[in-house]
């Protein structure tokens, strides 16, 4: 079992609910993660196991979700950017690797942008391109046919952790890809808030909408990241489907703009979640461990 110890940091509006996975080592390449758009910080737990002291993982409950679910507006991937440096602020480190699945790509790109002085490098999972057929659509409408079933649940009630468990195993993205039903009860339960039989989601609609709004609108886009950068690659989608969040051609012609900074690693057998959530966790922490800091 991974020991996780629950760092509050402060940001605008609040406290940020952060999660450091495993012992602390100053020693070790401070490595800062932010999870998807309706995910929560446990999505990075086989990554921080897979990981096995290469690296020190930090991972928070963005705003809107989670333990972090209280804080207020403003949302948006500059709001996000801000408090992950509250975080490297907080723990007192001037640099880390910033790693983002899904949204979180945007966000580290974000970091990127704003905060260049404080990236060592990215690793970006499955995310951080522009959307395929987001371009001149309404935001809004593009969310609720892309996301689907994500939004639906947000509204969605449980009798019981159990009852919210059952309803992810038999997700089309977990059924039968190989995820640890513990890894996937961490997950379910830390997302969980209210009382039986009106248990939900801890993720906040509407920091769902401001986010997916901007970000679709080309907020925190990776096209422009001067750091290093990894993007893995899942080749199946949300529901475990032939279509891929990051199309193989928009990842190429990506690395390519950069090729002695930039590479893509494709993630064989996983789908958008299982990435980080299953068996391409390992992918994503050798990852993550490669881009740590080059020995002195």
């Amino acid at each position: 079992m991974t020991a996780i110890t629950r760092i509050d940091v402060p940001v605008r509006g609040g406290s940020l609910a952060a999660f450091r996975f495993g012992a602390p080592d100053p020693d070790a390449t401070l490595v800062l993660a932010a999870h998807g758009i309706t995910a929560n910080s446990r999505s990075w737990l086989p990554v921080a196991r897979a990981l096995d002291g290469r690296a020190q993982l930090i991972a928070p409950d963005l705003r809107g979700r989670g333990e972090s679910r209280r804080l207020p507006e403003p949302f948006g991937m500059a709001a996000h950017a801000a408090d992950l440096i509250a975080v490297l602020d907080h723990v007192g480190a001037e640099r880390a690797v910033l790693a983002g699945h899904s949204m979180g790509a945007y966000v580290a790109a974000r970091v990127g942008a704003d905060h260049p002085n404080r990236l060592e490098a990215a690793v970006l999972v499955d995310g951080g391109l522009v959307l395929p057929g987001s371009e001149g659509v309404d935001p809004q409408a593009f969310l609720d046919a892309f996301l689907g079933p994500s939004i639906e649940r947000l509204r969605m009630r449980f009798e019981s952790p159990e009852a919210y468990r059952a309803f992810w195993r038999d997700h089309p993205a977990f059924k039968r890809t190989g995820v640890s039903d513990e890894d996937l009860a961490a997950f379910a339960d830390h997302d969980l808030v209210g009382d039986p039989p009106e248990l939900r989601s801890s993720v906040a609609e509407g920091a769902v909408r401001a986010d997916g709004g901007e970000l679709l609108e080309g907020s925190g886009d990776a096209t422009a990241l001067a750091a290093p950068a990894t993007l893995l690659r899942a080749p199946r989608g949300l529901q475990n489907g032939p279509d891929p969040m990051v199309p193989a051609e928009t990842a190429a012609d990506w690395a390519s703009e950069a090729p002695d900074k930039r590479e893509v690693v494709e993630v064989a057998g996983v789908n958008h979640y299982t990435i980080t959530l299953g068996p391409g966790a390992r992918a994503v922490a050798d990852a993550v461990a490669a881009r740590g800091p080059a020995d002195p």
